[in-house]
């Protein structure tokens, strides 16, 4: 009689061959997939920069931005020019924004050469790098803070920041207009190093003013420029999970537009429609001597009936004396 094998009797070596994993087996914890961003190099191709010329949040008025070349803004050779010393300086991003360390914002020649006009630091706490923003708001006369103490409390911000620089700029702007001789602002965007809070303000940036520029070519323009920038995966992410909210709000503002339009359209059709009926009313033949005749409730309106009594009744018991009673 055969002998009948139970699975005590099995080897480990036995089940192994027996069952095979359809994926690799990994001991680490669950993560979100990794975004990867291709370096700037020699046949990297440039994306193109295209001003959108309205600030979605503010509305401010920045169709004078078009006007500016940004063929040539973007650095095709970084790998060869670039140069350790260089992460001590600001780069320019945009004609009317640059990116930088603390040290720049400090640099009262660089500062005045440049002609910047305003100056925003990324700081983790309001107490920190007070004494460069006084020497950066005694060279420019303007400096505005944002205090985020990590990149989650960051992202909250990033469209207060891109405001608040489409602000200043079409503020110099006009302001400068009415002189006769329009400048640009230009906007330095630091924190302590100028690779990390900072470089994703200004990614942040360049995804709500530019058009079609999605995360991607925010950070490979940032890293074009400044070679230095530092995207880890957590920037990465945050700065995805900025994307995603301005495709909604696009799409809302899109479907709001949408349906004011058509209403508009549907408003025009009714008054067209409408227009010739009162033309017939308008030159309708009048007889101003012709009085329609009053009805029962035309006069039930002109009288006054406060004691409730109907007006039928009234007249049907007029010049009678109906009292019950009499004295005697």
């Amino acid at each position: 009689m055969a002998s009948i094998t139970t699975h005590e009797d099995m080897t480990m070596s036995d089940i192994a061959h027996a069952h095979r994993p359809h994926h690799e087996y990994t001991y680490r914890m669950p993560t979100p997939p990794r975004i990867v961003v291709p370096p700037p190099t020699i046949t990297t191709e440039v994306p193109e920069l295209h001003v959108s010329g309205v600030d979605p949040a503010e509305q401010n008025d920045i169709n004078f931005l078009k006007e500016m070349d940004l063929e040539s803004i973007v650095a095709n050779n970084t790998l060869l020019d670039w140069s350790y010393e260089r992460r001590r300086k600001a780069q320019m991003i945009l004609p009317w924004l640059y990116l930088g360390p603390l040290n720049a914002a400090k640099d009262r020649e660089w500062l005045k050469s440049e002609g910047i006009t305003m100056v925003l630091a990324i700081r983790s706490q309001n107490k920190t790098m007070v004494g460069t923003m006084q020497i950066a708001k005694e060279t420019c006369g303007h400096v505005e803070s944002v205090e985020a103490a990590t990149y989650f409390e960051l992202i909250g911000q990033l469209s207060y920041t891109t405001r608040l620089i489409n602000q200043h700029v079409a503020k110099v702007r006009r302001m400068t207009e009415a002189t006769g001789n329009p400048q640009l602002g230009k906007v330095l965007v630091f924190c302590e190093s100028g690779n990390e809070k900072s470089a994703a303000v200004v990614a942040a940036y360049l995804m709500e003013t530019l058009d079609d520029f999605d995360f991607i070519k925010s950070m490979q323009v940032c890293q074009a420029q400044r070679f230095c920038v530092n995207f880890d995966d957590n920037v990465k992410n945050v700065l995805r999970n900025h994307w995603d909210i301005l495709i909604a709000r696009r799409s809302v503002a899109h479907s709001k537009s949408e349906l004011m339009n058509s209403m508009a359209l549907t408003n025009g059709l009714q008054q067209i429609v409408q227009q010739p009926s009162r033309q017939h009313q308008l030159h309708a033949p009048q007889h101003p001597s012709l009085k329609v005749k009053r009805s029962v409730e035309d006069m039930d309106d002109d009288m006054d009936m406060s004691d409730g009594g109907d007006l039928t009744d009234a007249l049907r018991f007029a010049g009678r004396d109906v009292t019950p009673f009499m004295d005697s």
